[in-house]
């Protein structure tokens, strides 16, 4: 299942050894101003100058034609104020347009949600970091000897749960309901990849884990932990974390894949596929106006991490850029991608410049010179493969004046 996002091959490519990276640039340059830096006024209650507007409209615009999309939105947020903008459709049998206030899965960027009540939990002193999964949940191959920072950074050798089995049963039957405990078992049924520490390995399995042992401590359901630690301190009226109802709040959009489908080159509308799949991984969904808010806070940690949790957090990046506790970076960008069928997201905070910029598409289907992920049939081959709400977001930083480079993708 091609669910591997830009920060997963950043990440792969760029977990360098310790003496090297030492050698090297942090990916933050100065953590200690990002967590102490105020927010203004006009960030959240003015307009962007007239001629930016008119910069990023056109940069996403031009990016959104080259994106393999019915659908986008956008949205900036610096200290002078804010922008959104939508594009496209969020249904194209309707022609019913794509609007800002419209909810979409966000996929991965679940995980940041995952990782920072992880980093509550420690601060409040009811878990240690350094604690072995072994601990919260048994079973699992040297879950003696792997902590939960391990997991967060996804170092642990434990597989991901995306094995041939399970891939079948799913795009077998998309409605499927899936455990927890269903999916970290087709996880530990291919692990250990390696021992402990050894490298980098994106796994889902790692973020499910994580989430059983927010339940572990807290005493509630995941979603309930989420909304009681994040949602609420941050007045993310929006954001929720399902739990086997492929239902998504009103107004959405439909989402469209090529994950999965019998005909090549034909997209499928996944809207209403279980997300159980994803859980504390990727299950979650949004709107723009939550995430936004929500970049800010992910990126200085105020509102949710204390200032010395936080500085850690921004200094858990392999360097110059790779992913650290359960967040990627580059460049001082740091954030996650997001995508489950039918859905792309990017969500990104600019360490440099006190900028979020967030991309929402209801699609999760690559374009470009792509050897490797489906693409239309009408696909532009004279640009570099990429899925479209990073395309639009590579876009717009450079409209910004400080563009993300992620990997090529494949």
């Amino acid at each position: 299942m091609r669910w591997a996002s830009v920060i997963t091959m950043m990440a792969a490519g760029l977990v360098v050894p310790e003496a090297a990276a030492a050698a090297q640039a942090p990916c933050v340059a100065d953590p200690a101003t990002v967590v102490a830096r105020a927010p203004t006024i006009a960030s959240t209650s003015a307009a962007l100058p007239v001629e930016l507007v008119a910069k990023l409209d056109t940069a996403a615009q031009e990016s959104f034609k080259l994106a393999a999309a019915p659908g986008a939105i956008v949205g900036v947020r610096t200290p002078e104020g804010t922008w959104t903008a939508a594009y496209g459709h969020a249904d194209p049998t309707t022609q019913t347009p794509m609007s800002t206030d419209m909810h979409m899965r966000i996929g991965s960027v679940t995980k940041t949600f995952t990782g920072t009540a992880i980093l509550q939990l420690a601060q409040d002193g009811r878990l240690s970091l350094n604690d072995p999964i072994g601990k919260y949940y048994p079973g699992i191959p040297n879950g003696d000897r792997i902590t939960l920072t391990q997991l967060a950074n996804m170092t642990s050798g434990v597989a991901s749960y995306y094995t041939e089995e399970f891939l079948a049963r799913y795009f077998g039957d998309p409605a499927t309901v899936f455990t927890p405990d269903e999916l970290i078992a087709y996880g530990v049924a291919a692990s250990p990849v390696f021992e402990p520490g050894g490298r980098f390995d994106y796994s889902n399995t790692n973020t499910v884990l994580l989430g059983k042992v927010i339940e572990s401590v807290t005493g509630e359901p995941a979603a309930q932990a989420l909304q009681r630690l994040i949602f609420a301190p941050l007045g993310l009226t929006a954001t929720s974390l399902p739990d086997v109802s492929p239902a998504i709040p009103s107004p959405h959009a439909q989402g469209y894949t090529l994950q999965g489908v019998k005909t090549p080159g034909q997209p499928v509308d996944a809207t209403d596929w279980n997300p159980s799949f994803g859980w504390t991984a990727g299950g979650m969904i949004s709107n723009l106006a939550d995430l936004l808010t929500y970049a800010r806070a992910l990126g200085t940690g105020q509102t949710l991490l204390s200032t010395r949790v936080q500085t850690e957090r921004l200094q858990s990046f392999p360097s110059p850029a790779g992913y650290g506790f359960a967040l990627g970076c580059v460049d001082g960008w740091v954030g996650h991608t997001g995508e489950l069928p039918g859905f792309n997201t990017t969500l990104f905070y600019d360490t440099t410049t006190d900028t979020s910029v967030v991309v929402m598409v209801n699609s999760d289907i690559s374009s470009g010179e792509c050897p490797e992920s489906p693409t239309l049939s009408d696909n532009p081959s004279d640009v570099p493969c990429s899925a479209p709400a990073t395309r639009v977001f590579v876009g717009l930083s450079e409209a910004l004046g400080h563009q993300f480079q992620p990997l090529p993708a494949r």
